[in-house]
């Protein structure tokens, strides 16, 4: 017996999370509203109004098999993301990595979505979220790290019934680290006989632009870091942030090599012209299918735009180089989700309200995504009155999940998807390589069991 769709999804926010939650509800034949609140209002670092925008980077971390970042991805793509699959239709040459053209990724995600029947776009703010008994309707809150002051306010509100005998569990309102953006040049303005082509281990192909550094002129880029100024901190910023984007500038403060062994760690990056391993280096990525620029990986940083021109043009082969974006910083709110959520992304006050991205305490454009489609996924069985399958723990899906909603809620911290977060292996293999092996195999098996219970479900609805 067909069941009769009694409910709609609101989703606030249409960024990588609320994209993708829109459209699984959509292809389940559940109604959504989703609300994006730009261009009515803006971010301190969105550029477009356009869905999905990468604003930090455009990779989406390794394709190399049997690595945590590629199963998680392998696991969106066997669970029907849209999302994943327009990011590898837009996909950049970027070596064993996934990236996308930042530009294309989003319009072709608007697009997808605009046309979408079931879908109903508001472009507005939303400051209040109905919850309890007030409606029927569910509510996916997808708003990201730049969730509005209004919101996060209503956000607070709603997490005030968390049960007073957790005393000393942090108020949600004071969970927030702080992420930066990396600057992008010009292709043109970058000296190609400074530089040379290659991926680190020459692992897949030669995409990256390395720009090499001997000792002294390292020596030379580390002091003017150092003495660079930053941009001054307000006195209601206390800078937390997150340990994998440190600024470049936070990283060299931790001593003089340390760049050398992060960033600009010149291993594997054989200079073809000397045959020769640099002392330092800086890798550019691609950064739209077109290759009219590139931006500077893993150099994020807080200092002013005339001081990174300046300590920048220290690079060799960037000396003249044309800044089409300079490093930024950006405040990221996150919800302490050990506390305020269920397994299924729910709040356990506010059954009706769920969270998706990284507002709900992942790190990452496709642990958002996979959040989004999770939380899209459970919204629409609630909607059509079923219970919601969990993934599997020993799943990136299902390990992702088991550490956002069973952390300690005392010290609780974003994290990236990473072996660590997947259950042990019943039995000890010494040898990493085999045990990532076995671990993605288990997984993935396990997956695939769970994915073709959530279809028989889904047709059982539909009939």
């Amino acid at each position: 017996m067909k069941l009769e769709l009694h409910k709609k999804v609101r989703i606030i926010g249409a960024g990588l999370a609320g994209s993708e939650a829109a459209w699984q509800c959509a292809r389940r034949g559940v109604a959504v509203e989703l609300f994006e609140m730009r261009p009515v209002r803006a971010t301190p670092a969105h550029q477009t109004d356009n869905f999905a925008e990468l604003v930090c980077s455009n990779s989406l971390k390794s394709e190399s098999e049997n690595t945590a970042p590629w199963l998680l991805k392998e696991e969106l793509r066997r669970a029907g993301s849209l999302l994943l699959e327009i990011a590898r239709e837009t996909a950049v040459p970027a070596g064993h990595a996934l990236a996308v053209d930042r530009a294309e990724f989003s319009r072709k995600v608007t697009e997808a979505i605009s046309r979408e029947p079931l879908i109903a776009i508001r472009r507005e703010e939303v400051t209040a979220v109905e919850a309890g008994q007030l409606t029927d309707d569910l509510t996916i809150v997808a708003t990201g790290p730049l969730t509005s002051d209004a919101l996060t306010r209503e956000i607070v509100r709603l997490s005030s019934s968390l049960d007073p005998s957790r005393a000393g569990v942090p108020a949600p309102h004071n969970l927030y680290f702080y992420d930066s953006i990396s600057p992008i040049v010009e292709a043109d303005s970058i000296d190609m006989s400074k530089v040379y082509l290659a991926a680190r281990y020459d692992k897949g192909s030669a995409d990256y632009i390395n720009c090499p550094m001997s000792k002294d002129e390292y020596n030379q880029f580390y002091d003017a870091l150092l003495a660079a100024q930053s941009v001054e901190q307000k006195d209601w910023e206390n800078l937390n942030y997150f340990e994998s984007c440190l600024p470049i500038e936070e990283i060299a403060r931790r001593g003089r090599d340390t760049l050398r062994f992060g960033p600009m760690k010149p291993v594997g990056l054989k200079d073809p012209r000397t045959g020769r391993i640099p002392y330092a280096a800086v890798q550019l990525r691609q950064e739209n299918l077109r290759a009219d620029s590139y931006n500077l990986v893993g150099f994020q940083n807080h200092l002013k735009f005339g001081e990174q021109a300046r300590v920048l043009s220290l690079v060799p082969g960037l000396e003249n180089a044309r800044f089409l974006r300079f490093g930024q910083i950006h405040r990221n709110t996150y919800i302490n989700a050990p506390a305020l959520l269920t397994p299924t992304l729910q709040m356990k006050a506010h059954p009706h309200v769920l969270f998706a991205g990284q507002i709900c305490g992942v790190e990452g454009y496709v642990e958002s995504i996979a959040t989004g489609l999770m939380a899209g996924m459970n919204a629409a069985a609630l909607a059509t009155g079923s219970e919601p399958l969990l993934p599997p723990r020993p799943s990136a899906f299902g390990s992702l999940v088991h550490y956002i909603t069973q952390a300690n809620p005392r010290n609780f911290q974003p994290a990236n998807i990473t072996f660590d977060l997947l259950p042990a292996l019943d039995r000890k293999v010494r040898d990493r390589k085999e045990r990532h092996r076995l671990q993605c195999e288990l997984a993935l098996r396990e997956f695939q069991d769970w994915i073709g219970r959530v279809v028989l479900q889904c047709t059982a609805i539909e009939k």
